[in-house]
């Protein structure tokens, strides 16, 4: 069975629940608009608590057996509540169901198990060269890490930053998004079953304030957050005053290149999937396509078929349908830039503002593409995070580089061609964290994170691991094999 969302939140602190004592977050069911269990906000005297749990928990001298058996429990607890994890996701955020359990649970183990291969496989202590051994590096934690993460891939985003931050040694603090409270509470039962000194992990719900409150903490040696550009940049500052490390994936606005070579109906197909995939609502999205002159026109005409093919559907019902968004403010925030780029001049290929057919309730939009985009409009330099494609056509490849890198996000590049030394160069030349050619996927633990107003840091793999990690430069000492 899935958390009853009947039972109201708790905060998890130093090993025991607590009840909260701050104040009330509305929700609304994002299928129906029906109003949900509400979620209340850790005070600043628990999320105090919080944070002193979590400097007297004794994790940060934790030996790399203890580490990785923490981290088993914690995929073995994963498992054997995957269904209830999908249902409660889907509920939750309006993701389909059948989504939720192949993409949605299955990320978020997948990430579990590569941190696991990858830290079992490395020492937190090495020589700086064979014929070196007492010079060395040793791998540290750096102390209590505040985490705070999205609602968009509200059990994903959680275990990237548990995960890693348990491997490295660093007690917590988790601050989830309030509109992915449910799934937060369901993660943090697990971490009840896992052999941890209380204190080790901690959760404290609340909104930006809370965040702000944790973040502001003196304790608090390293902040780890995804959401918004704006939120991220408030936290650097306020991480700065105290010289906290800082992890941050924000936004992004990935541009897709479509080169004349590309086989045009796969690319198209594969576009608009990860445009539109996860209800629109994902940070890496191949939100805006650039097209080769040559075959613009028939990219748009395979766009208007794939997406009349595309259904709308509720979250508990199977199939590859799409669903609504998370809430009324990002369905707004959806509809009136999908609008501006109409009234900019943008050609409208397929879809348009409102809900689609049927629909007179819930947070649905119509999947949507824009053509004829240029840089001067909002929706080419905005993300828009939900199913809407802007499509835009290049004469060169300079030109197509140019179009990709006048963002102010630099979190993803996608490029289809044929020709390997084009895509060896489009790799090159992309201002992102992360380029995926021809449909690829990133290899297991491979790391995620973008540059400019994407993020700072990365997480994922043992890059993620490392990054709630100190480097420290021991000279005349061997290492001990048995501490």
């Amino acid at each position: 069975m899935p958390y009853d969302t009947a039972v109201p939140h708790r905060l998890l602190i130093g090993g025991a629940w607590e009840v909260a004592q701050g104040h009330s977050l509305p929700r609304c069911d994002p299928a129906t608009e029906a109003a949900r269990l509400p979620v209340i906000a850790a005070s600043d005297a628990q999320v105090l608590h919080a944070v002193r749990a979590a400097e007297a928990s004794g994790w940060q001298t934790s030996g790399r057996t203890h580490r990785l058996s923490a981290l088993a429990q914690m995929i073995e607890g994963i498992e054997a509540r995957a269904e209830s994890f999908a249902q409660t996701i889907s509920r939750e955020i309006g993701v389909p169901i059948d989504f939720a359990r192949r993409s949605q649970v299955e990320a978020a183990l997948n990430h579990l198990r590569a941190m696991q291969v990858a830290y079992d496989a490395t020492p937190d202590d090495m020589p700086v060269a064979p014929d070196c051994p007492a010079d060395r590096v040793r791998y540290e934690p750096v102390g209590v890490a505040a985490l705070i993460t999205p609602w968009n891939w509200p059990l994903n985003q959680i275990v990237l930053k548990v995960g890693a931050a348990l491997l490295a040694g660093c007690p917590m603090v988790l601050k989830p998004s309030e509109l992915g409270a449910d799934t937060a509470m369901l993660f943090a039962i697990c971490m009840e079953d896992i052999d941890l000194p209380p204190g080790t992990f901690n959760l404290v719900m609340g909104g930006a304030d809370t965040g702000a409150a944790l973040v502001a903490h003196p304790a608090i040696a390293a902040v780890s957050f995804t959401g918004s550009t704006r939120a991220g940049q408030s936290i650097a500052i306020a991480a700065a005053q105290g010289f906290r490390r800082t992890i941050l994936e924000m936004g992004g606005k990935s541009p897709n290149v479509l080169f004349e070579d590309c086989d045009v109906d796969t690319a198209m197909r594969q576009g608009l999937a990860h445009c539109f995939r996860n209800n629109g609502q994902s940070c890496n999205a191949a939100s805006r396509m650039l097209v080769a002159r040559g075959i613009y026109e028939k990219a748009l005409e395979k766009a208007a078929q794939i997406v009349a093919e595309i259904h709308i559907g509720l979250p508990d019902q199977p199939g590859d349908h799409i669903g609504p968004q998370v809430s009324a403010a990002q369905h707004a925030h959806v509809q009136h830039l999908l609008q501006s780029g109409i009234d900019a001049g943008a050609r409208l290929v397929v879809g348009g503002p409102g809900r689609p057919e049927g629909y007179t309730r819930g947070y649905f939009t119509r999947p949507s593409v824009l053509a004829d985009v240029t840089p001067e409009m909002r929706v080419f330099r905005e993300e828009i995070f939900g199913p809407v494609l802007t499509v835009t056509p290049f004469d060169s490849e300079a030109e197509a580089i140019a179009l990709a890198n006048d963002t102010p996000y630099g979190l993803a590049g996608y490029v289809q061609t044929a020709d390997a030394a084009c895509a060896d160069r489009m790799a090159r030349a992309l201002r992102v964290g992360m380029v995926q050619v021809n449909g690829q996927s990133r290899a297991p633990g491979a790391p995620f994170g973008g540059v400019k107003a994407s993020g700072v840091g990365r997480e994922a793999g043992l890059w993620g691991i490392r990054a709630f990690q100190d480097v420290k430069s021991i000279s005349g000492a061997v290492s001990d094999a048995s501490i």
